[in-house]
């Protein structure tokens, strides 16, 4: 999914969540803009689909809840609210959460062409921001390709590239796995 510029006016956070809940799309916040969210590929939906699926069954019973591209998560120290494609959160403050989440341990982009630059500059800027975040993914659409970004134990940020026959770890969850498992069912088209 991308997130597109449109011409509103300017929201607090209040009054974007209040307006939010009434549209038939989504859109996300960021420093008081409103960005309208667009639709995503095939294989976008089937490789956020084979993840969800993944972490569901490992974290169920977890006390841990994964959550899909309809929920929000605010980064409190901005006052910004993304969708991103998954996510995932351990913390009791957000188990009653209703309209969106605030402290994500794992932040899951499933790429494509048209979202790449934006998931990886602005809103990884603004992730990063999220002392709670511990792990962001980047997954591709076009090739078996997956970017992991950890936190480490000084707060900076590690890259670990992933790629055909490697085993995938998230420490932030505890699971390892193929990463073909992202990829089950997925063709990859030339062009």
């Amino acid at each position: 999914m991308i997130a597109l510029k449109e011409d509103f006016p300017r929201f607090t956070p209040a009054e974007y969540l209040a307006w939010e809940e009434r549209q038939e799309f989504r859109h996300e916040f960021v420093d008081g803009e409103v960005y309208a969210m667009t639709g995503g590929t095939i294989n976008h939906s089937k490789i956020a689909v084979n993840l969800a699926i993944m972490l569901g069954t490992h974290l169920r019973g977890s006390g841990c809840q994964v959550l899909n591209g309809d929920a929000k998560v605010q980064t409190i120290e901005s006052n910004s609210y993304c969708y991103p494609d998954l996510s995932v959160t351990c913390d009791a403050r957000d188990r009653g959460a209703d309209q969106f989440i605030s402290h994500p341990c794992l932040i899951i982009e499933v790429l494509s062409p048209s979202t790449e630059a934006y998931d990886r500059g602005d809103k990884f800027r603004l992730y990063r921001r999220s002392i709670d975040l511990q792990e962001y993914v980047f997954v591709s659409t076009t090739a078996m390709c997956l970017d992991l970004y950890q936190r480490n134990e000084r707060g900076g940020w590690e890259l670990i590239s992933y790629g055909s026959g490697d085993v995938v770890e998230l420490r932030s969850i505890n699971l390892t796995f193929p990463i073909e498992l992202v990829y089950e069912d997925i063709v990859f088209t030339l062009g």
